[in-house]
């Protein structure tokens, strides 16, 4: 099932330690739900970003069909970064807390030589300090090329969500082009073939 950005989005979380020992992990228990969402930043305009929750609510694909950068002779410096920052609000049932197994990423990078290309995420939940973060970092000459990647986290690693308790997850996603080392030579970044994307691989347990 799919919610357009300004009805359910969906998104993230990572970053702070969880309880020590660790507890069993659970199946997604019943009533765990998107409540709200809120869309900002030069990478996300109005309807361009959507979320997808997986059937078995273990997954949460954020879409950004806008978020891209390029760099190169004659291109505003404007253009060489976006950003796009997701608020959401989360339904955690009682006795339960979730954190992250893993992020998933996938889009599209052309760089001429020496004209690189970066894309960074940054997790975590409203209050807490600590935060997750991914970056990948591209370095031309590439024709054009496809990325995925993956982070994994541990179960003592990864940020969770107050047991029981309602939540806002932020999740702020940043493309960057730059042609500082070839001042001639082009370089984009982009969604893939259809979109850019960010998959949330979701780790359940009772608190």
């Amino acid at each position: 099932m799919w919610f357009s950005a300004f009805s359910v989005l969906s998104i993230v979380a990572t970053a702070l330690a969880a309880p020590s020992p660790l507890a069993p992990r659970f199946a997604p228990p019943t009533g765990f739900n998107i409540t709200s969402v809120g869309v900002i930043g030069t990478g996300c305009p109005s309807g361009s970003a959507y979320v997808l929750i997986s059937d078995d609510a273990t997954a949460l694909t954020a879409v950004f069909s806008e978020l891209s950068a390029i760099a190169g002779p004659g291109v505003s410096i404007s253009n060489n970064r976006r950003q796009c920052q997701l608020t959401l609000g989360v339904r955690v049932p009682k006795g339960y807390s979730f954190g992250l197994n893993s992020v998933e990423s996938a889009g599209y990078y052309q760089l001429d030589p020496s004209v690189s290309a970066s894309h960074s995420s940054l997790y975590y939940f409203q209050g807490q300090l600590t935060q997750g973060a991914a970056q990948n970092t591209f370095v031309g000459p590439v024709e054009g090329k496809t990325y995925i990647s993956k982070e994994a986290y541990d179960g003592s690693g990864t940020a969770r969500s107050p047991c029981g308790q309602d939540t806002v997850l932020n999740i702020n996603t940043d493309v960057r082009a730059s042609n500082s080392n070839n001042k001639n030579g082009f370089g984009y970044i982009s969604k893939d073939f259809i979109q850019f994307r960010q998959t949330l691989n979701l780790d359940w347990r009772a608190c």
